[in-house]
């Protein structure tokens, strides 16, 4: 690299860098954002054009729109920083307007180990204020794998937490723990009164559904207000299911994957009162973050679902037909990057948050 430009790149962290990729559908340009961020989780939209990334090791930034980077964010509660844990998702009140709300997801250190937990507090120039924490997952147990922890809010805004096993297995079937358990609350962490499992003896009342793995994608379809979430499987099996209320999702019992070692995990992969998956990867992608695209910018993608892949540093393009999934493109293998997040932005592009040591937040743009 010249040394003007390396020098430029270090005074002008958010200068448009653009690399222009093939598609199916028309060639791209990969547009950096901001770089020098160390392992992006998330990414969240503020009505003014700025935008929020956390950090794992546990740092909250602002970027703005020339795509500088803010010094870290105060009010960020103490992470875990271990392994697959720290500070992960981030999402917007929907009245972030009137309110200034930002939830986060973290890893949160305790007894027993470490647990995801769900914060809120007022954003204000200088961070969050006013922090309250409104969801805790538990029991908290050792390790450091398998914290889920996307967040997704409803129209009638009740906020969904995505939940993973901690890799404790069997407990993603057990209702008395939050273990691999899709969440559901109201903003403020109080009980909605229609959740399933409200009154039923032995079932914590917080849980929506159940048989969930790792949840590290969650969305709400634009037009139908549907969520869909994915998750990870072992060695194959990944899936996206669009959750119900009191279903179970399988995991353990059943999978289309096996064991890392090869084994054979559960009973099979269909069993009765256990729902199957409306997709599933196998080999697995290690699919991480997920948004439909209903922008203008990308006319041939209206419609299309995209997912991030961990493991082949891709992304999904996902074309439907009558509610089913027909066709599968994996885009932007040559940015040779680990894909964490991917956001339909407000102003029609797509944006996506690469998970790597020198991160970067990259917009996607038709090349013209």
């Amino acid at each position: 690299m010249h040394p003007l430009l390396a020098l430029l790149l270090l005074l002008l962290p958010g200068l448009a860098l653009a690399q222009t990729i093939p598609s199916e559908t028309g060639p791209i340009r990969a547009v950096t954002v901001t770089r020098g961020l160390e392992v992006p989780w998330s990414m969240a939209f503020l009505p003014d054009g700025r935008m929020l990334v956390t950090e794992r090791p546990g740092r909250l930034r602002m970027v703005a729109r020339d795509g500088g980077l803010s010094a870290p964010l105060a009010g960020v509660p103490k992470v875990f920083a271990s392994g697959q844990g720290g500070l992960l998702d981030v999402v917007l009140d929907p009245n972030f307007a009137s309110n200034r709300l930002v939830y986060l997801s973290y890893a949160e250190p305790g007894d027993g180990g470490a647990g995801t937990a769900v914060a809120r507090g007022k954003l204000s120039d200088s961070g969050l204020q006013d922090v309250q924490v409104i969801f805790r997952q538990q029991p908290k147990v050792s390790g450091g794998l398998h914290f889920g922890a996307r967040l997704a809010f409803d129209r009638n805004g009740l906020l969904f937490i995505g939940l993973g096993e901690r890799y404790r297995r069997d407990e993603a079937q057990i209702l008395g723990s939050h273990l691999g358990k899709l969440i559901r609350i109201k903003p403020d962490g109080s009980l909605p009164p229609d959740n399933p499992f409200v009154g039923r003896t032995g079932a914590l009342p917080e849980i929506y559904s159940y048989g969930h793995r790792n949840i590290q994608g969650m969305t709400l379809h634009p037009e139908t207000g549907a969520l869909w979430l994915h998750e990870h499987g072992a060695q194959g099996g990944d899936e996206i299911n669009l959750p119900q209320a009191g279903l179970n999702y399988g995991w353990p019992v059943i999978t289309h994957g096996v064991d890392y070692s090869g084994a054979r995990i559960g009973e099979g992969t269909a069993k009765a009162g256990m729902e199957q998956p409306l997709l599933h990867w196998t080999p697995s992608i290690a699919p991480a973050g997920m948004a439909f695209y209903f922008g203008d910018k990308f006319p041939a993608w209206r419609g299309n679902l995209f997912v991030g892949s961990l493991k082949f540093r891709t992304l999904h393009r996902v074309v439907f037909e009558n509610g089913k999934p027909k066709y599968e493109e994996a885009m932007l293998k040559p940015l040779g990057e680990n894909i964490r997040d991917v956001r339909a932005g407000p102003d029609g592009y797509l944006y996506i948050a690469t998970d790597n040591p020198e991160g970067r937040i990259i917009r996607l743009e038709p090349a013209r």
